[in-house]
């Protein structure tokens, strides 16, 4: 496992609602390629909340599309920080049962980062490396059962 923070790991140009945006026009936005979440900020920047993809499939089976993202965002919602690590980020998402963290600092939204983001630093492979003369060399793979090291689907 690569040990980092998760600052520039995550998608700072990550598209943002307001609480009065309705339904549908969030419904559109997360039509864009790439786009699983859109993290919901107030006049001041600050987080209010997040609204997924699965949020507005439950809408449209309720069949309640004119309500505002206020009305259905998930509030509030889990942040962290960019100094926040990999694997303690990965741990949030698991202990809360999301897969998207909105990103703050100094109150203010910074970006979004998504359990598909972590996957690359957190591994349920075990690289082990041994020193034998020149070139270093991988010896072993081996499979880790420590579900610290599990992110969340």
């Amino acid at each position: 496992m690569i040990e980092t923070s998760l600052d520039g790991l995550f998608t700072d140009s990550s598209p943002t609602v307001s609480p009065t945006t309705m339904a549908a026009d969030a419904a559109q936005q997360l039509r864009t390629p790439k786009t699983h979440a859109l993290v919901v900020v107030n006049e001041t920047d600050r987080v209010v909340g997040i609204v997924t993809e699965s949020d507005i499939v439950a809408l449209i089976a309720e069949e309640r599309t004119e309500l505002t993202v206020a009305e259905f965002m998930s509030s509030p919602p889990v942040t962290t920080t960019p100094e926040t690590s990999v694997l303690t980020a990965a741990k949030l998402m698991r202990e809360s049962g999301v897969k998207h963290l909105p990103v703050v600092a100094d109150g203010s939204y910074r970006g979004l980062v998504s359990a598909s983001d972590l996957v690359p630093y957190v591994s349920r492979r075990r690289l082990e490396i041994t020193w034998q003369g020149e070139p270093f060399s991988a010896s072993d793979v081996t499979e880790t059962d420590d579900p610290e090291l599990q992110v969340a689907d």
